[in-house]
């Protein structure tokens, strides 16, 4: 990570300038060394105190030139660190956003929140602390020894080169077993975050199945796993901290003894020798505060590597994509055409492990995720169009390709006469509402999670499509109305209303393309069916794409498409379908065989 410092936007008028006030503060800590020696030598020869007023007072310059400079360079890091970890934040997240909720799903939600919160503060103390540290070490020792060396004492020079690599070495080889335990710890938290998440989620689940007393021992074995790993992090950092000071404190001891034996036998004098012994402790100083910081930030450097890692999968993707032609007409209208042609997504099976979002009925068996093959699909204008089929069919993949979630490895894709080679265009992307088994509530009020996509709109907009998606009965029950907090600390809602709340988030946004991946999945059936008489008759006017496993959405869409085994099985309405008797008839007999 220290390698890929220097691609960050700014850093390089900024390591000049710390790079000067670093060579002031070294040639500040040269001249506070020799006053201060002068001033020493002089009292213990016999000079009266006022006699070294000169002295002192350049001693004290120095000093507080040494302390500006220190207080200039932090403030510089500082400021650098701060622009740089917001810039990385907004990188972060708009990279996100183009990897899809399936990455996402991965990748595991508690862990990315964890990342883009905690993560960019951690990377921002480590830029903080490790810039002017790097400087420090290869400047003031190299300083400090060339002044000893050329002015002072030969012998102390040697004694001082011998000793710091010995000391740095030391330091890398601590340092490698501390960035073990630091990914060990990393790994861990990762853990914590996703299960913390995920047990919130599910905690209505398990007190409704009374499992939430026995899920306290999950929650205590991942939070003792997560202790262990920070107290072997800690005890290691506590030793290599010891380890380093003693090592330092021998190596001045040698350079003191050095100077000590031909101080008495007369072969030197007081004040070179005290100036090298003043300066000796200055020329280690550096390499030791990389030692004790280098604990404090290794996780903020594990934390930049990670974002950094997203940034370079959404970059490796982007680079995949065929450029859009220019002049290309990527609106949807009611005489646009999206055409599909032998459309295939193939994945790796060690990928796969859907982590319960969106997608995860389309998990196969055998654990690989799903994939499309040879889908041909040819879809025009508005209307409402089902996605039906078995679970492990191909349904939420294909609803992540229509959104650009997911590249297809083989086939093409005609939007408007314009040949693309996925969907992942920002125009496209811009006119796409995306509805997800579980959409997610943000802490805030339910007027800000309702114009999430729109934050510009009016209060007025915002009771409109509230009371459009059928919230009005709750926002008069609550007693702050639309700005009654909810989410994480507010008041909780229920599957139908958090389904709703994402269905105002789409009315509001006024997109012509609505994908709806299982968006009923996980409510009970009354449920499903008083949210279904809202959405139905506010999806006219756009193109409605809804992938569900349950039946009896097919009679109110215009077209249906059946999924088998990642192909296309058959396309009609459901009168047709059924006269036809293939599969979709098939799965209709299915149902009507389990609901006897």
């Amino acid at each position: 990570m220290g390698q890929g410092l220097m691609k960050y936007k700014g850093i390089k008028p900024v390591m000049a300038v710390m790079a000067g006030l670093t060579l002031i503060q070294t040639i500040a800590i040269i001249l506070q060394a020799k006053w201060l020696a002068e001033v020493i030598s002089a009292l213990f020869a016999g000079a009266k105190l006022q006699e070294q007023a000169g002295g002192i007072g350049m001693f004290l310059l120095a000093f507080m030139v040494r302390q500006g400079c220190g207080a200039l360079m932090q403030k510089t890091a500082y400021r650098f660190a701060e622009q740089t970890g917001q810039s990385l934040r907004k990188q972060v997240l708009s990279k996100l956003f183009e990897l899809g909720p399936r990455f996402a799903g991965q990748e595991g939600t508690g862990n990315l929140v964890t990342l883009v919160l905690e993560g960019v503060t951690k990377f921002r103390n480590y830029l903080e602390l490790f810039l002017p540290r790097m400087l420090a070490t290869g400047i003031t020792p190299a300083l400090v020894w060339l002044y000893v060396f050329i002015t002072l004492n030969k012998t102390s020079a040697v004694i001082l080169l011998v000793t710091l690599p010995i000391l740095i070495i030391f330091m890398i080889l601590i340092g490698l077993a501390a960035r073990k335990q630091t990914e060990r710890q990393w790994q861990t938290y990762r853990t914590l975050s996703n299960h913390f998440v995920d047990s919130l989620r599910g905690l209505e689940t398990l007190k409704f199945l009374g499992r939430s007393k026995t899920h306290i021992d999950s929650i205590e074995r991942v939070s003792d796993s997560y202790r262990s790993a920070t107290m072997r992090t800690l005890r290691v950092a506590f030793l290599s901290s010891f380890a380093l000071d003693f090592f330092t404190m021998l190596s001045v001891a040698s350079v003191a003894v050095s100077l000590g034996l031909p101080l008495v036998e007369g072969r030197i004098e007081l004040l070179p020798a005290l100036t090298v012994l003043i300066l000796a402790p200055e020329y280690f100083l550096p390499v030791r505060m990389v030692g004790a910081d280098y604990h404090a930030t290794l996780d903020g450097k594990e934390a930049g590597a990670a974002m950094e890692s997203i940034i370079a999968a959404a970059e490796e993707e982007a680079s995949k994509t065929a450029p859009v032609p220019a002049g290309a007409d990527l609106r949807w209208t009611p005489q646009s055409t999206l055409v599909l042609r032998g459309l295939g997504v193939k994945h790796e099976a060690e990928e796969s492990q859907a982590d319960g979002g969106q997608g995860a009925d389309d998990a196969i068996e055998s654990g690989a995720k799903p994939s499309l093959e040879g889908v041909d699909l040819e879809i025009r204008g508005m209307g409402r169009i089902g996605v039906i089929g078995e679970s492990g069919a191909g349904k939420s993949t294909l609803i992540d390709v229509l959104g650009g979630f997911l590249r297809p490895t083989t086939g093409s894709i005609e939007l408007n006469g314009t040949v693309l080679g996925d969907l992942s265009p920002e125009a496209w992307r811009e006119q796409i509402t995306y509805i997800p088994q579980k959409p997610y509530i943000f802490s805030g009020s339910l007027a800000d999670n309702i114009c999430f996509n729109k934050p510009d709109a009016s209060s007025a907009e915002v009771e409109q499509a509230a009371e459009a998606a059928g919230l009005g009965t709750l926002i008069r029950s609550l007693p702050g109305g639309l700005d009654e907090p909810i989410g994480g600390g507010g008041r909780p809602l229920s599957g139908g209303q958090e389904q709703r709340v994402a269905l105002a988030r789409a009315l509001l946004s006024e997109r012509p393309v609505i994908l709806l991946d299982e968006p009923t999945a996980h409510l009970d059936i009354e449920t499903e069916y008083e949210l279904k008489e809202t959405m139905l008759p506010l999806f006219e006017g756009k193109l409605v794409i809804l992938a569900t496993h349950r039946l009896h959405w097919m009679q109110d869409m215009e077209r249906i498409i059946v999924m088998e085994q990642g192909r296309v099985a058959e396309t009609g309405t459901h009168d047709e379908l059924l006269a036809r008797q293939g599969a979709y008839y098939e799965l209709t007999a299915l149902q009507r065989e389990g609901l006897r």
